[in-house]
């Protein structure tokens, strides 16, 4: 009984004390707490009574306690349900609104991520409430002796507030579950929509045509009425507004365009005396001469229509008319621009097509001519819709548009703008080759064809992405050339900003590549990024489309039952990058201004220096994998399974594995080092996790394990640099003047062009051999791998001027000593041998003694035979 009354006051403390609401430190108020007596004082063998406690407060503490994030999430989640209704009935009425359906996505994907948050907001709540119910203990099993009455009374509110969280989960699933079937609908109700529009079919008959020529007169007079009086408010009311916007709108064009052309000058402008400017060249100023001048001209455009809205100089019924005309101006801009580019008509050297002066003239006006056609259809479609007019007037200004397009088309099929066969830009051009001229016939008979069916929402459409996504298409493609081009080795130097990059930080050859690369891979993202929107707006995407789509391309990507986050990895990456900055700061704090005080051993310093290194770099990559998203019970997997392996005797794959880990993190060596390890000797082909290949000279591939290139010494010649030196020996008479030599060596050492100047040379007299002065010749090369070329070079030329200076360079001598007794028939064929042929007694020396050496044969003394002789061996490189 004592036990009971000492956990019911445990338990009463930890109600008292303990916060119940999430993140608020909220506790329990006093008269939800029921008041007990407190147990008298007893003895140990004494039994107290237990008291009951009062029925009321322990009612009070069964009610549950709502927390305030339940209650702000309850809010939040009927506002949503009561929204997603809202959001369906705004859907059925807006069928026919391509950009009211997508505000209604966008709110509909908004939605869906707000339920989202309502779950994760819950989570720590639930969490706290679990680990009280854990607190508490299990509930008394049958038999046992029954929990006091808070206990149970808390017990009971916390799975009540427990149930509710999961009801409300379950409802802000739900939610989210009917969002993204609202989101399906709506795209589904969008693709019937631009389907039915795209494909509306118009009977057109001399009825039609006769309704739509006096519609648009009628048309034209409520144009000049509408913009008439508006010119004419403008003029009475608004002459100072109206005065301001113009001085406002000047000086943005000359700050923007003239600021354009004087800032990038160098990229956009042509050298009229370049008579043969190189590929990369052109196509650089080709694209930035497009993409420079068109964005100050987007600015500009933008410019001024917010200027106008500032000044309140625009009226509702004419703002989507103006807003119009200035989207037309850019266009016509860009597309001239652009042809000017790639046409060049003046200038024939920086002409990026093969056309004739003439054909390059004719084309830059037809598609001039065609933007401008399409820009004013686009412009009278706003008009119409402002003014109000009938469909029949859209339709028929849609139909001349279509038709210009399709003349211009064929017009320019029928042209000659290839240059002659002459070559001579400047002669009359030939015809196009027969697969372009027939594409463009087609695209206008085509165009016609589709008008003649009544299908002229469609012939429109073709005949606008004719132009507007034919002319992106082709600034990306310039721009994805001169990325290319500018990437290639040595590429980027010869450029005008590669030129200004290298006078400005004086970047070596190796650095001005590096930075040619990553400048032709951001120009191709660069043009990927707004090639790619600008070319789904033209085909009637929203903006919202674009945004929801790079939204998700950052943050949801899923492959099957993954989910990749672009946003994610990068921020783990910068974690990652961050924690190792931060690691070699410490590293180099603690051995700089910590361990070198405390005069501390070098060796202990370097352990404790790279121990602090490893941490750091395992905690960075622990957070940074993190950040990134990864599930790490994966990782836990992949050890324990080596770990089993290893068990079971994996022993040698896991330490190649783990060899292969170290070097390709270390890097001692690298794909295409020459290195010297045991009894093999090449260049590193591969380096795998388990093995590493290495070739030989005589091209035989050896597989050596990781493991032994880890425990075993390994010379790289490439560890650093590709620095190395050469030694050859020579050796000259005696009769030599050393000095004389040692002068002559360092001179054909120094002349070499592929001996460095630093470190110098050197020759050195290294000692007196048996038969010849020998010296050695050190030089340094900038490539270990040339040495077999530089000595085989040095030793010709150290050859051909010690013979023109008369420096002989002997042979080895040898002095070989004959005794005999008093054998006078022996000695008789011996002097026998002597006085006969020379070379048949250097046979029989050779013969009887295969070394040079002394050999000597006693006898009685007295009689001795003595010859010398040259051994016929050579002399080479001092050898001896």
């Amino acid at each position: 009984m004592r036990f009971d009354w000492l956990k019911a006051a445990v338990v009463a403390a930890l109600v008292l004390v303990s916060p119940v609401e999430s993140g608020k430190g909220q506790t329990i108020a006093p008269e939800s707490v029921p008041q007990t007596e407190s147990p008298p004082t007893t003895s140990d063998t004494q039994s107290v009574p237990e008291a009951p406690a009062p029925a009321a407060p322990a009612a009070s503490a069964a009610e549950p306690v709502v927390s305030p994030a339940i209650v702000a999430a309850e809010e939040e989640l009927s506002k949503a349900e009561s929204r997603i209704e809202q959001l369906s009935t705004e859907v059925e009425d807006n069928s026919g609104n391509d950009t009211s359906l997508v505000d209604l996505k966008l709110d509909a994907e908004a939605l869906a991520r707000s339920m989202l948050d309502i779950g994760v907001s819950l989570r720590p709540r639930l969490t706290e409430i679990k680990a009280r119910i854990d607190q508490l203990g299990p509930v008394p099993a049958e038999g046992e002796p029954e929990e006091p009455e808070l206990v149970s009374a808390e017990r009971s509110r916390l799975a009540a507030e427990r149930a509710k969280i999961n009801a409300m989960t379950g409802r802000a699933e739900a939610v989210s579950v009917s969002a993204s079937q609202l989101g399906d609908r709506i795209t589904e109700a969008r693709r019937e929509l631009f389907t039915k529009t795209l494909f509306k079919k118009t009977e057109i008959g001399p009825a039609m045509l006769s309704q739509a020529i006096s519609t648009v007169g009628d048309e034209a007079g409520d144009m000049v009425r509408t913009f008439g009086s508006w010119v004419n408010f403008v003029l009475a009311f608004k002459s100072q507004a109206l005065l301001g916007w113009l001085f406002f709108s000047l000086l943005a064009a000359l700050v923007f365009m003239s600021g354009a052309y004087r800032l990038f000058g160098g990229l956009i402008e042509r050298d009229p005396e370049a008579e043969d400017p190189p590929y990369t060249s052109r196509l650089s100023v080709a694209f930035w001469s497009t993409v420079i001048p068109t964005a100050a001209m987007t600015v500009l455009a933008v410019t001024v229509f917010v200027l106008a809205q500032s000044f309140s100089i625009l009226r509702a019924d004419v703002e989507p008319v103006i807003i119009s005309a200035l989207m037309t101006l850019v266009a016509i801009f860009f597309v001239a621009k652009l042809a000017r580019a790639i046409l060049a008509p003046r200038m024939a050297a920086w002409r990026l097509v093969n056309v004739s002066n003439g054909g390059a003239r004719m084309l830059y006006l037809l598609v001039l001519a065609m933007v401008i056609v399409n820009g004013l259809d686009f412009v009278g479609d706003q008009v119409s819709q402002s003014l109000g007019s009938p469909v029949v007037v859209t339709v028929f200004k849609g139909i001349i548009a279509v038709v210009l397009i399709a003349l211009i088309l064929i017009g320019m099929a029928m042209g000659k703008p290839m240059v002659a066969a002459s070559g001579d830009p400047a002669d009359p051009g030939e015809p196009w080759p027969r697969f372009i001229s027939v594409t463009l016939v087609a695209a206008g008979l085509g165009l016609l064809a589709t008008v003649a069916l009544g299908y002229v929402g469609f012939a429109r459409f073709a005949a606008t992405q004719i132009v507007v996504t034919g002319a992106v298409l082709t600034t990306m493609y310039i721009g994805y050339l001169s990325g290319r081009a500018i990437s290639e080795p040595g590429a980027f130097a010869h450029t005008a900003i590669g030129r200004r990059i290298e006078g400005r930080f004086e970047l070596g050859n190796d650095a001005l590549d590096r930075s040619g690369l990553g400048a032709g891979l951001l120009i191709i993202l660069a043009v990927l990024l707004f090639g790619v929107p600008l070319i789904l707006l033209s085909w009637g995407f929203q903006i919202q489309d674009i945004e929801i789509w790079f939204y998700r391309f950052l943050t949801e990507i899923r492959i099957g039952g993954i989910t990749i986050s672009i946003v994610g990895i990068f921020f783990g990456i910068l974690l990652f990058l961050v924690g190792l900055v931060v690691t070699r700061w410490f590293q180099r704090w603690l051995d700089g201004s910590v361990m070198s005080r405390g005069r501390m051993d070098a060796g202990v310093r370097n352990s404790i220096k790279t121990g602090v290194g490893y941490l750091g770099v395992a905690i960075a990559g622990l957070i940074g994998i993190s950040a990134a998203g990864i599930d790490l019970s994966s990782l836990a997997l992949v050890a324990g399974a080596l770990s089993l392996g290893i068990g079971f005797g994996l022993q040698n794959i896991v330490s190649n594995f783990v060899s292969g880990l170290i070097l390709l993190a270390e890097r001692p060596f690298k794909v295409g080092d020459w290195v010297v390890t045991g009894s093999t000797e090449g260049f590193v082909k591969k380096i795998s996790v388990r093995a590493t290949e290495i070739e030989t000279f005589s091209r035989q591939s050896i597989i050596v394990p990781n493991s032994e290139l880890i425990n075993s010494p390994v010379g790289n010649w490439n560890h650093r640099n590709s620095l190395g030196r050469v030694d050859v020996p020579v050796g000259v008479s005696y009769d030599a003047d050393p000095r004389k030599v040692i002068e002559i060596l360092g001179e054909i050492t120094r002349g070499h062009e592929l001996v460095l100047n630093y470190p110098e040379p050197s020759v050195h007299f290294v000692g007196f051999g048996d038969s010849s002065l020998d010296f050695e010749v050190k030089a340094h090369i900038a490539d270990v791998l040339n040495g077999l070329s530089v000595r085989t070079d040095l030793r010709l030329q150290i050859f051909e001027r010690l013979k023109e200076e008369g420096i002989e360079i002997p042979f080895p001598q040898r002095d070989l000593n004959i005794k005999f007794g008093d054998d006078d028939d022996m000695v008789a064929a011996i002097r026998e041998k002597i006085t006969g042929s020379k070379a048949s007694l250097l046979k029989d020396a050779e013969v009887k003694t295969p070394a040079p050496r002394k050999r000597t044969r006693r006898a009685k003394p007295g009689k001795a035979v003595q010859d010398s002789m040259d051994d016929g061996g050579g002399a080479g490189d001092g050898d001896k």
